[in-house]
């Protein structure tokens, strides 16, 4: 899949790789972000399906709402899975998301002593519809971001509920 666009965060945890792993390995702490209202959801709110438990190669993850009345779906899958390094995922056809198309996400931990290095990202499309190309570029990058930011957030936080 060509992507349009990438955007990524690196970040240091004060928390084992094998700790800030566990921590995103969950879908359902992961995904959080889009079971609750907010104003990037517009005040909607997604479903979560996990089938296959969302840690092996295969897994797959169904996101699935409403935002404004309108149906909102998604599935991805489980690419690579290498505890306590790696995980990324993408989406299976062409999600219903409206503000952003296909993407590849995912994070890479690396051991610094007791601490680790994180990096979250995600490769994405445009979504198709209406809107001019400036006005979907503009709402997949603040998509993707807020995406982005929310993970690290939760790594952090959760990992080191203590940070400096």
């Amino acid at each position: 899949m060509p992507y349009f666009a990438s955007y990524h965060i690196d970040v240091r945890v004060t928390a084992t790789a094998e700790r800030v792993f566990d921590v995103l390995d969950d879908p359902a702490r992961l995904g959080a972000h889009m079971s609750r209202r907010s104003a990037m959801t517009l005040g909607g709110r997604f479903e979560y399906r996990v089938e296959g438990d969302g840690r092996r190669v295969g897994s797959t993850i169904r996101l699935s709402g409403r935002v404004l009345g309108v149906v909102l779906d998604v599935v991805q899958q489980v690419t690579v899975y290498v505890r306590p390094h790696r995980k990324y995922w993408e989406t299976v056809g062409e999600p219903r998301l409206g503000v952003i198309g296909a993407y590849r996400m995912g994070f890479e931990i690396h051991p610094v002593g007791q601490a680790s290095h994180l990096r979250v990202s995600i490769q994405y499309a445009l979504p198709q519809g209406p809107l001019p190309a400036p006005l979907r570029r503009f709402a997949a990058h603040r998509y993707a971001r807020w995406c982005v930011r929310r993970i690290v957030a939760e790594a952090v936080l959760a990992s080191d509920p203590t940070p400096p």
